[in-house]
Parts: structure tokens; sequence; C-alpha cells
């Protein structure tokens, strides 16, 4: 099992230095977090008193857990995201476009040392990357967790689109760090 985990650790690693090399010439394109990746369109930061529910997320090294997210039209959820990984994780609420375009911006970041494969390096995220872009990452829809951190994002879905939540970390998502939400006509029971 040891033999298992350690080719899986260093075939991730590999996918991620590979897309980092790939992506590094688009990086510089990629803009800021500061317009929370069009987040109006895809629903808006919540407020707690109207939290209809709870959802625990793990994020792992390859996976979320749940995978699958059913929301109803109108309903605020709180969202409790543990990184379980032994990676830095992302939990991006998001369409696939909006992911495709934060990709490049989690390059930028690599590549300029602001994210480790497990250390997010939090003075950097205000420096200027150039051009006046800044990489804080503070965006109502998203969260940038170490291993072994907890963080909550409050959501309110008031906005049907086809929405995902991923990690946007170089190689993650396209290994398979991405799941669904599914708009349903009742909201679940508080959790």
């Amino acid at each position: 099992m040891k033999n298992i985990y350690t080719f899986t650790k260093m075939t991730l690693a590999a996918v991620v230095v590979a897309t980092i090399s790939i992506g590094s010439t688009t990086a510089w394109s990629a803009g800021t977090h500061e317009d929370g990746h069009d987040a109006p369109k895809i629903g808006e930061p919540g407020i707690a008193d109207d939290v209809t529910r709870t959802i625990e997320i793990s994020l792992m090294d390859n996976y979320f857990e749940p995978e699958e997210i059913k929301v109803a039209l109108g309903e605020t959820v709180r969202f409790v995201l543990t990184n379980e990984g032994e990676f830095v994780h992302e939990f991006n609420i998001g369409t696939p476009p909006m992911h495709a375009k934060h990709q490049e911006e989690m390059a930028m970041m690599v590549e300029h040392g602001v994210l480790g494969p497990d250390k997010i390096n939090r003075d950097m995220m205000a420096m200027d990357m150039g051009d006046g872009q800044m990489m804080k990452h503070d965006d109502p829809n998203s969260k940038l967790l170490e291993p072994g951190e907890t963080m909550e994002i409050i959501w309110t879905f008031n906005k049907e689109a086809a929405l995902e939540f991923a990690c946007n970390i170089p190689g993650h998502y396209d290994s398979g760090m991405v799941g669904e939400f599914e708009f349903s006509t009742e909201i679940e029971p508080m959790s």
C-alpha cells in the first residue's frame, strides 16, 4: 500500500509541475482575484442568519467528499471545508469557464512562489505580481487551504447555473478535484 501511495503522490506532483510549465506562458494575462470571478452571475455571499443548512466538505488529494451537492434556488448554505490532504487545495464555486480562467491565475501564484505544494505564502499574496496584479485570493466564493486547515463559505444560490465546485491549483482540476451542484426544487433538511 505504501508504494501505491508514494506513486500517487509522486504522480500528482509531476502533473502539477507539468501543468505549471505549460501554463506559465499565459499566466501573466490572468488578471486578479478582485473581481470575484463573476460571482454575481452564480449567486452571492450569504448571511449567517439565513443559513438553511451546513454541509461539511473534505478536500482530499484528488477529490472532494461529497462529490456532488444538491441545492435549491434561494437556499443559503454554510460550507465547512477541511483540507484532509497533504497538498494545498482550494474550494471554488463557479462555472466551467470561470474555473478555466481561474486556473491561469492559480498558475501565476505557483510561478511566483505564493503557492507551494503544501504551503501558502500569505504575505506574498498582497505583493504586486506585475501590472498592478495582486493575488489576494479573497473572493467570497473561494477558499484556499493548507493541509489540516478548516475554513467556511456561506453562499446563497439565487441564480441557477451550471455550477461546479473545484480546486483550480494547477493539475488538481484535471486529476479529479471537481464536483457538481445539482439544483432541486426543495431545500434539504438542516444538517
